[in-house]
């Protein structure tokens, strides 16, 4: 994608967040920074507010996708939750470039905001009880710091357990 692409798909999708939560903070960053750890670190966000959208497919039966909001203090729980997801017995991440293709948004900066209406969005029910989160804006250059409630506002969105805590790494 162009720089001109990127600017008019963040400023859709931040036109989008504004009609579901007028208080929606638009967070301009730098694009390297943009994965999580590395936003975090750098902007002094937790990583409690911080959420990664990560679309899954199915890899048994049919061909679907689905697009999924989880804390970056938790992981999702693809293998338990595939049926859930997308219908399907097995699953897996899709990858950088097919993200691309089903979303029209480059990894770093998915968003659930101006995904294509066929995409069902799943929202870890955590999330719902967060004050406010932080997630991407269409492009790595833009984040969006909302409230959780305004994800309701989206015709696709479905609030379900499907993370889980990450494993503790036992210290030496």
């Amino acid at each position: 994608m162009d720089d001109t692409t990127i600017a008019e798909l963040e400023d859709r999708v931040l036109t989008l967040a504004r009609e579901a939560d007028p208080t929606v903070e638009a967070v301009r960053i730098d694009p390297d920074l943009a994965d999580t750890a590395a936003f975090c670190a750098h902007y002094g966000y937790s990583l409690e507010e911080s959420v990664n959208c990560i679309v899954v497919r199915s890899k048994t039966g049919d061909l679907r996708y689905a697009a999924c909001l989880v804390q970056a203090t938790r992981q999702l729980d693809l293998n338990r939750h595939a049926r859930l997801l997308v219908g399907a017995r097995k699953a897996s991440f899709a990858g950088a470039e097919e993200t691309v293709e089903v979303t029209g948004m480059v990894p770093g900066g998915v968003t659930p905001f101006g995904l294509p209406a066929a995409l069902p969005v799943f929202v870890d029910t955590p999330i719902m009880d967060l004050d406010r989160v932080v997630l991407g804006g269409g492009g790595r250059g833009l984040k969006l710091r909302l409230a959780p409630k305004s994800l309701h506002a989206l015709d696709t969105v479905h609030v379900a357990d499907i993370g889980r805590d990450r494993p503790q790494v036992a210290k030496r």
